[in-house]
């Protein structure tokens, strides 16, 4: 069963460890977990929009890494939305589902609102991560046009 759980004293080092393939990282489609985490610190002690930060357990066994925020900035979107910047799965677990159960897990809690309602949430993705694209498209994201970071391709899914 596919669970988001709270990075932790007891189970952070094991989030930095995890990894994509060589293939992934080569591409650059998403910096590493320590890097994450360390932009999440400089965000909340800046006092900045705190993300949500938790990782992937397919039952007891940590699998992957996800980051969102709640917006109200603007930059997505005049209304408040949802962000997920950051989404990995640890390649000793790719190609096995559990990417899309993840996935359906983080919609479900975001669902919830947790930190204020919204009527979308958005991700951006390297146009080279086909498997992303397949992903992300299979869940109802669908492009805005907009780019980002180096040529992300900008998603939105209605909630």
């Amino acid at each position: 069963m596919i669970t988001l759980q709270k990075i932790t004293w007891y189970n952070w080092h094991e989030v930095i460890d995890l990894r994509i393939t060589d293939e992934q990282t080569a591409m650059d489609f998403v910096p590493s977990n320590m890097f994450s985490l360390a932009q999440a610190y400089v965000t909340v002690v800046n006092q900045q929009i705190p993300p949500m930060l938790y990782a992937v357990y397919n039952d007891e066994t940590m699998i992957g890494f996800t980051k969102f925020y709640y917006d109200l900035s603007g930059e997505y979107d005049n209304d408040p939305c949802y962000v997920i910047c950051r989404f990995m799965i640890d390649k000793r677990f790719q190609n096995q589902g559990f990417g899309k159960q993840a996935m359906i897990e983080i919609l479900n809690y975001i669902k919830a609102f947790p930190k204020g309602e919204a009527e979308a949430v958005y991700l951006s993705y390297d146009p080279r991560n086909k498997i992303a694209i397949k992903l992300y498209h299979s869940m109802g994201f669908a492009e805005t046009g907009a780019i980002v970071r180096e040529g992300e391709v900008v998603t939105k899914l209605l909630l």
